[in-house]
């Protein structure tokens, strides 16, 4: 008897877990945006964002993260800003998706620069 019980109580245990994990996985696509015309400028896809190299500075106001390029001092809003938290104040080169519609970048890569003598 003892051995029934323990066996009907891990099957209900199995059964909740797939349960559970069918539930998750058919919310996800219940919520996704029927268009991608009402996405907002930040959940687009990396794909329709040109990957290109800038070369700048890293800034920080608070706890805000900012590129600024060297070619024309724009200052760039850093769409994931802990890859760019260790080079507060460097002259770096950055490898990133750039979207000029909302003046952010995603960074894929840093690369630190050489100081010049001044």
């Amino acid at each position: 008897m003892k051995k029934l019980l323990v066996l009907a109580l891990g099957l209900s245990i199995v059964v909740s877990i797939c349960a559970f994990a069918q539930d998750t996985m058919g919310n996800s696509s219940q919520t996704a945006p029927a268009s991608t015309d009402k996405m907002a400028p930040m959940d687009k896809p990396m794909a329709k964002a040109p990957l290109k190299s800038i070369k700048g500075t890293v800034k920080q106001d608070g706890d805000k993260i900012t590129f600024v390029a060297d070619k024309d001092s724009k200052s760039w809003d850093v769409m994931n800003p802990e890859t760019l938290k260790d080079h507060v104040g460097h002259h770096v080169q950055v490898s990133a998706h750039v979207h000029s519609d909302t003046g952010a970048i995603h960074v894929m890569s840093v690369k630190m620069l050489k100081q010049t003598a001044m």
